[in-house]
């Protein structure tokens, strides 16, 4: 029996948002809680990796926190050291980012159960693939520090390396049609939408 860790990075500079989008208040908790304790609802554990130095709301108790050792590599940064950190005791991870507040849990882990003998699963939604609402085998971070250390800076480029099983939204017809796990925030535009389909679900 496999087991499975969940990763959250939030180590971005925010720049788009023009505000450091973990401490952005979603619904009365800040949007990195949120997705923390999303993905913890659906697997248990949760890795969250940041910048050295970057403050961080509070987190759930079952959170735990890394930091990159990479610098100005962007996300693979986070990946490579939370999949580090996870490797002892999960074979499979499902990874990401701090602004993906409508995660679904069945969705995580109907992802998990399509990866099969696969070393990543990657949804593809509107022709474009999501390799950061994806899960990768902890072994591919071999893979990952390869990348990085030939100036690989493309999460894409990383799931590539992979060969990955490719999803598309008939796999989630049931759990999520709308593919709303994949919505991300990154500009104030954006975030303003985001709340208000959060009122509109209320």
């Amino acid at each position: 029996m496999e087991t499975t860790a969940g990763i959250v990075l939030c180590g971005g500079k925010s720049s788009r948002m023009g505000q450091a989008k973990e401490w952005l208040d979603f619904g009365g908790e800040p949007l990195l809680h949120r997705v923390v304790r999303l993905v913890g609802d659906a697997l248990g554990a949760v890795v969250v990796a940041a910048r050295k130095g970057q403050r961080l709301p509070p987190l759930p108790q079952f959170a735990t926190v890394v930091h990159d050792e990479a610098v100005d590599v962007g996300p693979l940064a986070g990946i490579s050291a939370a999949l580090s950190a996870v490797a002892a005791t999960a074979d499979v991870a499902f990874v990401t980012s701090c602004d993906t507040p409508f995660l679904k849990g069945a969705f995580i882990t109907r992802l998990v159960d399509l990866l099969g003998d696969a070393r990543a699963v990657v949804p593809v939604h509107a022709n474009r693939w999501h390799p950061l609402v994806a899960v990768y085998r902890t072994d591919t971070r071999t893979l990952l520090s390869a990348a990085i250390e030939s100036g690989e800076r493309r999460v894409r480029a990383f799931a590539e390396a992979c060969g990955p099983r490719l999803v598309g939204a008939d796999a989630f017809v049931d759990v999520d049609p709308a593919m709303e796990s994949l919505r991300n925030i990154n500009t104030p535009e954006a975030f303003a939408a985001a709340l208000e389909t959060l009122r509109d679900k209320r």
